[in-house]
């Protein structure tokens, strides 16, 4: 079993953009090619685990939204890093079918079934994001987690309890420096 970083992907790869519909409006955050291809290197499963409401909000279809994925993909390989996954949750209570489900964060169920397919150390793995759903999620699933201050990073630190802070494995400027935090505390232990 190998551990996995589950990351977000919108406010921590890329530039968030609320309700991203378009390939071509996708930026990556500086660092953020850097440091997959770091934790490629170390043998972390790198899994993406995002939200993706504009389908149910019928502004992107899955096919669109795959689109999206294969640039992320192609400008993350430039970087020669990897992607071994990504995993997103397609509905929203307020919309489309007004679905209630287990996959759409803060619930773990993407993220549980990411563990159940790839086989992995729940107890080594972080889920890194910028938003308290992305947190939870990871709690929630037995993971470790990370707050990047990217995308809306600082806005939930800021509205984030004191205990709730504590329990954070890491806090970093962006996804390169929680990456780094991450691989200095594994070569230590």
């Amino acid at each position: 079993m190998r551990p996995a970083i589950f990351i977000d992907r919108d406010g921590t790869i890329n530039t968030y953009i609320p309700h991203l519909t378009k390939p071509e409006s996708l930026s990556l955050i500086a660092g953020s090619g850097e440091a997959i291809a770091k934790l490629n290197k170390a043998g972390f499963v790198v899994i993406v685990i995002t939200n993706q409401s504009v389908i149910s909000r019928g502004l992107l279809t899955e096919a669109g939204l795959q689109k999206i994925h294969k640039k992320l993909r192609d400008m993350l390989f430039m970087h020669k890093a990897v992607i071994d996954r990504i995993y997103f949750c397609p509905h929203h209570p307020d919309y489309g079918e007004h679905r209630i489900c287990n996959c759409r964060k803060p619930s773990p169920g993407l993220i549980q079934q990411a563990i159940q397919d790839h086989g992995i150390d729940v107890k080594k793995s972080v889920v890194i994001g910028d938003n308290i759903t992305d947190i939870k999620a990871g709690w929630a699933a037995g993971c470790s987690a990370a707050l990047v201050l990217t995308g809306l990073g600082k806005q939930m630190l800021s509205k984030m309890d004191k205990n709730a802070t504590n329990k954070l494995a890491y806090i970093g400027d962006n996804l390169l420096d929680v990456a780094n935090q991450i691989l200095k505390k594994n070569v230590v232990d």
